[in-house]
């Protein structure tokens, strides 16, 4: 009882520590650019003595070789791939493909521990049927997890295209172009959109091509409306048709398919809502209904 104890109380800290990582990572990374900036230019002499901090003698390698564990555990995953699925859950620049492999591996030993640790306390059986299943369920959690983020920011990214097509729309039909009228998007809007738009914006000002931008944009954001719009575009740019006719026909596309995209989730509902209906009201129904009788058969039987 008492390891199972330690192990809940070990697997907590762990939790607060990267929680409290994710939340502090924007305001860490400010500070560091700040420190950066006022530092630019002038050069810093390490002495000889000084050692290095425990993240990077600890912390740092440990997260590597939990990455590298994990990497191994499961062959026919790719850093890419996961850096590209962290991307489009919108955790690209908070969390490192390194240190999801590493919460993935070290979700996995903390299973198979707690696994083993209820085979000390309860039975030897049991520790060996539950450490391969926490352990599996341990490392499986991290990506079910990112997947349901990933589909939850597509919707808002869905829900948002039409009116930031309209806005769009109105910036080019007003004078300005594309990179402009991004500009003012991002400027008058907030969002997971207008996040992913933001970065557009900055590739193309670093130097970037517009139609490797939007199809970048088009790759972090895997959502068919999404990808229609880049097209019209680049094709708008190529043929040198009004961009402005073709955002408005794309607003009222993606307008046209949120439309049915909610209808068709409202068709879907009586049918999930029969699953817990059948599961927790029958139930409560027919002992509501039978109950009474029951007794009354029973206690007509005592007499007889």
């Amino acid at each position: 009882m008492a390891m199972l104890l330690l192990l809940a109380v070990l697997s907590f800290g762990l939790a607060v520590f990267l929680v409290g990582e994710l939340a502090t990572a924007p305001q860490r990374r400010r500070h560091l650019a700040l420190k950066r900036a006022a530092t630019y230019g002038a050069r810093r002499v390490q002495p000889e003595s000084a050692l290095p901090r425990f993240g990077e003698r600890v912390v740092a390698p440990a997260v590597e070789r939990l990455a590298t564990l994990a990497l191994k555990l499961n062959p026919k995953a790719s850093a890419d791939a996961i850096g590209s699925r962290l991307i489009a859950a919108g955790l690209g620049q908070r969390i490192s493909t390194s240190q999801f492999l590493a919460v993935k591996a070290g979700m996995a030993l903390v299973g198979i521990v707690v696994g083993i640790g209820s085979g000390a306390t309860i039975a030897v059986i049991a520790g060996v049927f539950f450490a391969p299943l926490l352990g599996v369920l341990g490392f499986i959690l991290p990506d079910s997890i990112l997947t349901l983020r990933i589909r939850a920011r597509r919707e808002q990214i869905r829900s948002e295209l039409p009116d930031a097509l309209d806005l769009l729309a109105v910036s080019v039909e007003a004078g300005l172009g594309l990179d402009g009228a991004i500009a003012k998007l991002t400027e008058h809007m907030d969002g997971a959109l207008v996040d992913e738009f933001a970065l557009t914006l900055g590739e193309m000002r670093i130097g970037e091509s517009r139609p490797e931008a939007l199809k970048k944009l088009a790759e972090r954001v895997p959502a068919p409306e999404v990808s229609a719009f880049v097209r019209s575009v680049i094709q708008a740019e190529q043929l040198g048709i009004s961009l402005g006719r073709i955002l408005r026909v794309q607003a009222s596309d993606s307008r046209l398919r949120r439309q049915a995209a909610a209808e068709e989730r409202a068709m879907k509902a009586p049918i999930k809502m029969l699953f817990p209906t059948a599961l927790f009201i029958f139930p409560a129904m027919f002992v509501v209904i039978l109950g009474p009788a029951l007794l009354n058969i029973t206690s007509s039987l005592k007499f007889n």
